[in-house]
């Protein structure tokens, strides 16, 4: 059997989890990645309840940050699926706290899983592209709109879609394009991780209550866009980004 083929880089819960599962039930071979060997496992048998095919799903092990983790990664690319027709560049991490407190060890870390590791990542990956390929990356409207304890966060999603820009550039004569999703404020693991307790987490879905959408963003929202985006309707895309906030922007 035959597969598109798509990479989802932090595919094991969120915005990546549900990205996997849909490209699965639409038929394509997805890899993903994860930094947990367990979490990789658990992720790749809750794909399998829609697969087609056992064939369609392949998680690996890569830690954004850390570039020893690529040659392998490519090698198994190459070796188990061949090419690559779409990338998804979503693994991230969030650390808010204020300026006159962030540290240049926590800012070199959101860099280098934000910004640094993808940009360094899709370097890795482009002997397994194919001509064409679409790369999205997942960025965030903090690109768009200033919130205070997130001036690390802001600066890794903005430097990487700066660097892309000349990467569309550069890599035009090999049929890569990249391109954006910014979504809103979305139900994920991030909130927990950035440290807040569920009633923090309550509290900020009701603070949305004013805005169009009234709520916090679920995952599977981003989906449409993410399809669009990496199908052949967007060829002629190059630099850009799709919104997806339920109307916080506004």
């Amino acid at each position: 059997m035959s597969f598109q083929t798509i990479l989802i880089t932090g595919a094991t819960s969120g915005i990546g989890f549900e990205a996997a599962k849909q490209y699965v039930k639409q038929g394509w071979r997805v890899v993903f990645t994860g930094r947990d060997q367990e979490r990789i496992a658990n992720a790749t048998a809750r794909l399998h309840d829609d697969a087609h095919s056992p064939d369609q799903i392949l998680g690996l092990l890569c830690d954004n940050a850390n570039a020893q983790h690529y040659p392998t990664l490519v090698s198994d690319i190459r070796h188990n699926v061949g090419t690559l027709d779409a990338v998804i560049l979503n693994a991230g991490v969030f650390h808010p706290g204020h300026f006159s407190e962030t540290t240049q060890s926590e800012l070199m870390t959101t860099m280098s899983v934000n910004f640094t590791g993808p940009a360094m990542l899709l370097q890795a990956l482009l002997p397994v592209l194919n001509d064409p390929c679409s790369v999205v990356y997942v960025s965030s409207i903090v690109v768009e709109r200033a919130f205070p304890t997130a001036s690390s966060y802001s600066a890794s999603k903005a430097a990487f879609e700066a660097y892309a820009n000349v990467l569309n550039l550069e890599l035009a004569p090999q049929g890569v394009r990249i391109n954006y999703l910014r979504p809103g404020v979305t139900a994920t693991e991030i909130q927990s991780k950035a440290g807040m307790s569920e009633h923090q987490i309550s509290e900020l879905n009701a603070s949305l209550a004013n805005l169009p959408l009234g709520r916090m963003l679920e995952p599977t929202e981003m989906l449409s866009s993410l399809e669009f985006l990496t199908s052949s309707s967007s060829l002629a895309l190059r630099g850009a980004h799709i919104t997806v906030d339920g109307g916080y922007c506004l």
